[in-house]
Order: C-alpha cells, then structure tokens, then sequence
C-alpha cells in the first residue's frame, strides 16, 4: 500500500521531459532530412537544369556545324561554280575544328544516358565523315575533279545526313532525359511530402501523448490538492468549532463558578461591614474589600462575554454587535459607528458566532494596526444575503500583514465556513475596508 501510494505521488516531470526529448529530437532528426531531401533535390535541378542547357546548345552547335557542310557540299557539286574543289578546303577546315571542339564539349555535358557504343558511335562517324572529305580533296588535289564530286554526291551527302539525323536523335534523348529528370524530381517531391506527412503524424502523436500525460498528471494533483483542501477545511471547521466550545465553556465557568463565589464574598462582606462598628477602621476596610470583588466580578462578567456572548445566543447578532459597540471603547479604545439597515434577519447561532468573531477581529485589527480611534460598522440584509463592512480611514494595512496575519487567515477560514466571501480593500479615503459576505443559504430559517 505505502509502495502504491507512493507512485501516486510521483512527480510526472521525468516522463514530461522524456516525451518532451523524443519529440524534440524527432522534429531535429525528421527536419535534417527533409533539409538534406530538399537540398539535394534543389542541387539535382540546377545541376540537370544547367547540363540539359549546354548539352542541347553543344548539339545545336553540331547540327549547325554539320548543316553548313552541307551548303558548302551542295556548292561544290553546283555545275554554274567556276572555283575547284580545293577552294573549300579552308572553310571546311574551320567547321572541322569547331565541330570538334563542340562534340569535345558535348560528351562532357550530355544528360541522356548512352552506352559505350552510343557514345561512340557519333565520334568515330565524324571521324569516318572527315576521312571521306580528305580523300576527297585529295582527289581533286590530283585533278580528279569529276570523280571527287561524284564521291560528294553520292557517299559525303549520305554521311553528313546520317549525322545529322544522329545529331536530332540525341537531341529528341536529351528531351526524354529532361522528362525522365522532371519524373524523378517528382518522385523525390512525392518522398519529401510523404516524410513531412509521416513526421507530422508522429509529431502530432508525441504531443497527443504528451498532453494526455500532462493532463493526467494535473488531473492527479488536482485531485491531490483537492483531497487535501477538503481536509484543510473539515480541519479548520474542528479548530474553530473546538476553539469555540472551549471559550463557550469558559465563559461558563467564569460566570458561574467565579462569579457565584465574587458575588457570595461580596454578600458576605457586606453583612460582616454591617456588624462592624459605625466609624471603625474595620469596617471602612471591609467596605474596600467589598468593592474590590464587585469590580474583579464586573470583569470575570465582561471577560465571560468576550470569550462568548450570551446575548448572542438570547438576542441574536444584531443584540450582540449594539452591545459590542457600546463596550469598544472601554476594551479597545475606539469610538465605532454601528449602522444597520435592510429586514431583519434570524441567523443560525453558528452563522452568528461566525461573523460575530470576523467583526471582533476586524475591530481588534484597527485598534492594533491603523493609528487612528474611530471605526464604522455596516450590517446591510438583503434579498441575497448579508453584507458587512468594517471601515476606518488609518494607515491601513501592507501586504505582509495581510498575507501574514492569523487573524486574518481565521476571518478568511471563517468565511469560507460560510460559504461566503472575505475581501481586505483600501477605500477612496485611504485606511482599509473589511468586507464580509454572507450568502442567503447560511441563514436559519
């Protein structure tokens, strides 16, 4: 039992902060990737973006470099052209180096995936093609003009429109590479949104678990502190309900034990002074004696009523507050005002005694506390219950004395016994205002 009550009353803080590090380095853990997918995805389309770009210029490049051989071919077998072959030999030359450089260029940067062979087959053609035009112009070099251009019609035009026709393959590939490229960014968006989906539900899970964790541990000590209010405040009503009967109880002996024997010394001392002869010294000291415990009895009577009215109980509060009033000065030293106003109201002689000690204490704190001597009582009944304010315009009270003070802790638990409301206020005027409320359901019926 003692082990079970102790997991009770465990703290949930550990849990809390192990919930609280999983989801924290799963929001690190599941962000650096996504950082990481994104990064390398931005990288990949610029890269692919870039290298597409320059693979389609290299082979527009070629296509133009093949397309002008071409016109010059076509020249050259022009029957109106009065020049030799030879004379193209240097135009030639200039798109043989340019083409070159351009193939040079394109293998570097080609996109689209080529086997060995077709990655070859390009070069070595170009290579066979500027084989042919070299023999060529060696032929006509030798003065076989006729038979160099029926080489150029029938084999070189061939070749330079299989090479071209390679070249616009390549670039129909470059173009699928680009789609296929387009389809894989995709893909690697798909996966990015599916990891953010799958990071959102397990962070989403982590709070779902961190929060019914916290409402259960609040829930706990909810129930703890509620637990322990219950039993502050059955405490509090035993206190003041013993504290109560102690005082009625002493009251009672005061009055009548001690005062029964003051009031029989007093009745004897009386009839011994009259024995005593007229003008004796005797007498005038019995006489003295006599007044002494008439005096110690006015104050056992009026000790008895401080600790606990009778006319609170014979005449009920409203009694009670007049006499109070009427004694303040004389006990505390003040001049109170007492002003009463609403129906007259029966209150339960619990009630009664309640808010008769609040007033008690309110009055006994301005004595103490305000450097003043003057104090006012309103008691207003009302349709909702019964209000009472004790007021005086001195120094009032700070906030230590206020969160400190066990009178006022009482006043508070007393008020809380009635199901009413305690407030400590600074009126306009300065000073402090007590207020007391007292619902009707408190009231006897």
């Amino acid at each position: 039992m003692e082990s079970r009550s102790r997991a009770y009353r465990r703290s949930p803080t550990i849990g809390l902060v192990i919930g609280l590090l999983v989801t924290l380095a799963a929001v690190l853990a599941d962000s650096w990737y996504i950082t990481q997918q994104v990064a390398g995805l931005r990288a990949l389309q610029t890269d692919l973006a870039d290298r597409s770009r320059k693979d389609s210029l290299q082979l527009l490049r070629i296509q133009n470099d093949l397309n002008l051989v071409a016109l010059a071919m076509r020249d050259m077998i022009d029957n109106d052209e009065r020049y030799p072959l030879t004379a193209w030999r240097a135009q030639l030359d200039r798109v043989r180096l340019d083409l070159a450089d351009a193939l040079r260029r394109e293998e570097i940067v080609a996109v689209a995936r080529r086997s060995p062979e077709q990655r070859r087959f390009l070069g070595d053609s170009v290579t066979q093609f500027w084989n042919a035009v070299d023999r060529m112009f060696a032929m006509a070099r030798d003065g076989h003009e006729a038979e160099a251009r029926a080489q150029i019609r029938l084999s070189l035009l061939a070749r330079q429109a299989a090479l071209t026709t390679a070249v616009a393959r390549q670039l129909v590939e470059n173009n699928e590479s680009e789609e296929q490229t387009a389809a894989r960014v995709e893909g690697i968006y798909r996966n990015v949104q599916s990891q953010v989906y799958l990071f959102l539900g397990a962070t989403l899970a982590a709070i779902i678990l961190a929060s019914a964790s916290v409402i259960r541990g609040n829930r706990r000590l909810f129930a703890e502190l509620a637990a322990l209010s219950e039993k502050r405040h059955e405490l509090a009503q035993q206190l003041i309900a013993t504290r109560e009967a102690t005082f009625a109880e002493i009251a009672r002996e005061l009055h009548d034990e001690f005062g029964q024997i003051l009031t029989a010394m007093g009745s004897m001392l009386g009839r011994a002074g009259k024995q005593a002869p007229e003008g004796s010294p005797l007498r005038a000291e019995l006489r003295e004696v006599c007044e002494i415990a008439q005096t110690t009895l006015d104050n056992v009577r009026r000790l008895s009523q401080t600790l606990h009215p009778s006319i609170l109980d014979d005449a009920g509060l409203d009694e009670a507050l007049d006499w109070y009033v009427s004694n303040a000065n004389r006990q505390l030293g003040l001049t109170v005002a007492f002003e009463r106003s609403g129906p007259p109201v029966r209150l339960d002689k619990e009630v009664s005694i309640h808010v008769y000690r609040i007033v008690q204490e309110a009055l006994s704190n301005v004595s103490r506390h305000s450097g003043i001597a003057e104090a006012r009582i309103r008691l207003q009944a009302t349709d909702a219950g019964l209000e009472i304010e004790v007021e005086d315009h001195g120094s009032g009270l700070d906030a230590t004395t206020e969160r400190r003070g066990l009178g006022m802790l009482t006043m508070r638990e007393r008020a809380e016994l009635l199901g009413g409301t305690m407030e400590f206020l600074r009126p306009a005027g300065g000073g402090t205002l007590v207020r007391l409320r007292v619902p009707i359901q408190a009231f006897a019926v």
